[in-house]
């Protein structure tokens, strides 16, 4: 499964056309699509959606068919954490640059937190906003990802950070009220904090907002032993980087890819799954006969590649 495969970015089409995928394009002839492409609130290529196409094709394989899946709770467990029967929330500290168009989310990488300050800043947020004594609970996942327990986040819908990063937040800001309050009192206490005076006297960004996404109890199956899920074209992606996005597609295509490919030609059943912002399709391989497999090796099938990531 390779998430990120396609893009609404208007630059996205002349950057497929100096594309070449040798081994996805073959690879391609040898499958065949299956009817039920996953995006949107029904599957109808929704690139306004809260979440992401790939990650609700996650949340199927794990059994959940709705489009609320606990994608908080998962990463807890993920951590090595018990979720229990709490109601997590995933927090992504970010920072939010104004400008003349409106705020947009900058990616987390672009902090540079270390280790010691993310935990002080989520030891300062769950001190002030998310105390043990009113029903909190807290989770340090990684310098980017905590997560917070409460019985009122249950059932909340909220974008997905993958949806943010690098764009204007206002399209994306939560509806729930409980949601948009608790971001602007994370920034308001973010607000001069002297954890962040101390980054911006050493010439660094502030971390002055922390986005909230993947509200739920934990809930579904874990993830098949054999899905391979490959995020190398996530952060290109988000950065707007299309020429790194490029050049991750072609190292995807040299290795994964062709691995793949490969199989494909030995006749073992396989599925592939790529997905962009508004639909994660599925090809599928299953066992030729004598006859199809000769004329696979005597005659191949190309699909053009960049016509099937930009149905994506």
């Amino acid at each position: 499964m390779i998430p990120h495969a396609g893009s609404q970015d208007p630059h996205f089409e002349a950057a497929l056309r100096e594309l070449e995928l040798p081994a996805l394009s073959r690879l391609l002839g040898l499958l065949a699509p299956l009817p039920d492409d996953v995006g949107g609130h029904a599957g109808d290529g929704d690139d306004q959606a809260p979440l992401t196409p790939h990650e609700l094709y996650l949340a199927r394989r794990r059994g959940i068919a709705d489009d609320r899946p606990p994608i908080a709770a998962w990463q807890v467990r993920d951590a090595g954490q018990a979720p229990g029967d709490a109601a997590w929330a995933l927090l992504t500290p970010v920072h939010f640059a104004v400008g003349t168009d409106g705020v947009t989310a900058m990616d987390p990488s672009t902090l540079d937190l270390t280790e010691s300050e993310s935990r002080a800043f989520f030891d300062a947020l769950t001190a002030s906003l998310f105390p043990a004594g009113e029903g909190w609970r807290g989770a340090w996942l990684s310098t980017a990802a905590w997560a917070v327990a409460h019985e009122s986040l249950d059932g909340l819908e909220a974008a997905s950070i993958d949806r943010v990063l690098n764009r204007g937040v206002e399209t994306w800001m939560p509806q729930a009220r409980r949601l948009r309050t608790l971001l602007n009192e994370m920034q308001m206490l973010l607000h001069d904090h002297p954890l962040n005076q101390a980054r911006e006297s050493r010439g660094l960004r502030p971390l002055n907002a922390v986005w909230i996404s993947g509200c739920g109890r934990d809930r579904g199956t874990a993830l098949p032993a054999d899905l391979n899920v490959d995020e190398r074209l996530r952060a290109p992606m988000l950065a707007g980087d299309l020429y790194a996005w490029s050049e991750a597609w072609k190292a995807l295509d040299h290795g994964p890819v062709a691995q793949a490919l490969r199989l494909a030609q030995d006749g073992a059943p396989l599925a592939l799954t790529l997905s962009g912002e508004r639909l994660a399709r599925t090809w599928e391989r299953r066992a030729p006969g004598g006859w199809q497999r000769l004329k696979e090796r005597f005659a191949p099938t190309h699909v053009a590649v960049a016509t099937a990531l930009e149905a994506l």
